[in-house]
């Protein structure tokens, strides 16, 4: 890891994205070994939501109903995002760590569900070594694993980047957690391209290897990244008089100016860009007749617009730009996008609907970078980790919303006679017509914000 992170110094700024977010503190090849913690989570989401969403249905005869509530536990830890970075915040120990003895537990977490994970589902499944097994036995334990594994993530990665925040000076933030996210991206680009060619061809064995190996990998990921990283400071070490207490602090946190009105925001935008993320493949080879190869690209193509979203975004916010008017630019190129993709039919080229993907996908960068860096400047330093974990919990808990809520909106608009007659693209249309919708409502709730900081700069 030391050898690719020296390269990688030697590549120097003018060639590597966010090789300007090192800076005195926080060097680059110190940087790059505290991302490897994104590459753990990456490689955790990945397998979560694509990998085994298809193996539990196609190979192993799980109910579909059965499938959607075991991925959809993870979500359960979304809310105590906030909870997590507080206790983060205030954490004492004898060694005078806050943030570090919370990511290993998160590590221990993700590492026990995975450890559990394969057995678990292949009793689930009922097939093979597991014929005969209760079917009891495999729900429970499966709900355990993904859990753990949900449990796990949400707490590594809020309080990573709030650990990021911390070494990283003020005015290098927005481009040290632009770096975390992109590699957060790339790792599951890489991660679901392996994890395919890993389970091809399917046999019970080979997901046992492949979800231990991914166990093991996330715990040795995650202590090189942790390894001296965050400084000890003796002042952790003491406990105070009074133990804080979360409700104080979420009520001190809430209670600033436009803190409501910007998690508000956060949850709109999110509903907008994340009803897509389940009904693009779909659309795409029912409507637009696209391979299963070609569908399986839109994965990339909407990450890849990502990525130049969160890159583009760090770069001009690193220069000074206001936050609130990135994330309503975002908000504002996804709409382009969306008609884009309503626009295109078995008719036309399939390339619109491309370019529409990576419309949405840049917009969704623009506005995730931009709500994330504006919650970080609201909060002090003593509650970066509250306000990170608050934009964690909002933006999970809508994702998960949007998610489900596609599915079934879709599903009802397919069931309705009247709406069938224009086609079996009408109701995936109707979706992203929503969405687009949700955009929309987005930027008129961020003006009063714009409108707000606009006159405070002007006194």
């Amino acid at each position: 890891m030391s050898r690719i992170a020296e390269h990688l110094v030697r590549i120097g700024p003018r060639f590597l994205p966010f090789a300007d977010a090192a800076s005195d503190q926080l060097p680059l090849r110190k940087l790059l070994r505290l991302s490897l913690f994104q590459v753990a989570v990456g490689m955790a989401i990945v397998l979560l939501v694509g990998t085994l969403n298809r193996v539990m249905i196609v190979e192993l005869k799980v109910p579909a109903s059965v499938v959607g509530i075991m991925i959809s536990l993870p979500l359960l830890f979304a809310p105590f995002r906030a909870l997590i970075g507080f206790k983060s915040d205030t954490h004492v120990s004898a060694l005078g760590w806050r943030r570090v003895p919370w990511i290993y537990r998160g590590t221990l977490a993700l590492w026990g569900g995975f450890a559990i994970m394969p057995f678990a589902l292949i009793v689930l499944g009922g097939q093979g070594y597991a014929e005969g097994q209760p079917f009891w036995l495999g729900v429970s334990s499966a709900a355990l694993a993904f859990l753990m594994v949900g449990g796990g993530v949400h707490t590594i990665q809020t309080v990573g980047l709030a650990l990021a925040t911390d070494l990283a000076p003020r005015e290098d933030q927005p481009k040290v957690v632009g770096l975390m996210y992109v590699v957060l991206l790339i790792s599951m680009i890489f991660a679901s391209i392996g994890f395919g060619w890993l389970l091809d061809p399917y046999y019970d064995a080979q997901l046992i290897k492949v979800i231990s190996a991914v166990a093991v990998a996330v715990f040795f990921l995650n202590m090189v990244a942790l390894w001296k990283m965050e400084p000890r400071n003796r002042a952790f070490t003491v406990k105070p008089e009074k133990e804080p207490e979360f409700g104080d602090h979420w009520r001190e946190f809430i209670s600033r100016e436009n803190a409501l009105h910007g998690l508000i925001v956060i949850g709109l935008g999110t509903l907008g860009f994340g009803m897509a993320d389940v009904i693009l493949e779909p659309y795409g080879g029912e409507v637009l007749s696209m391979t299963v190869a070609e569908t399986t690209r839109l994965t990339a193509t909407f990450a890849g617009g990502g990525l130049v979203g969160f890159w583009l975004a760090s770069w001009v916010l690193g220069r000074g730009f206001d936050p609130l008017r990135m994330a309503f630019l975002g908000a504002a190129a996804g709409l382009p996008g969306f008609f884009a993709i309503m626009g295109a039919t078995g008719m036309t080229n399939v390339w619109v609907f491309l370019l529409g993907t990576l419309t949405v996908g840049f917009g969704g960068g623009l506005f995730s970078h931009g709500t994330l860096t504006a919650t970080m400047r609201l909060a002090p330093k003593e509650q970066v980790g509250l306000a990170l974990g608050a934009w964690g919990a909002v933006q999970a808990t809508a994702a998960g919303v949007a998610i489900a809520g596609a599915g079934v909106l879709r599903d009802l608009l397919r069931a309705m006679p009247d709406l069938s007659a224009y086609g079996p693209g009408a109701p995936y249309v109707a979706v992203f017509a929503l969405e687009a919708g949700f955009l929309f409502l987005t930027m008129v709730v961020i003006l009063p914000l714009l409108r707000s900081a606009l006159a405070a700069r002007r006194l």
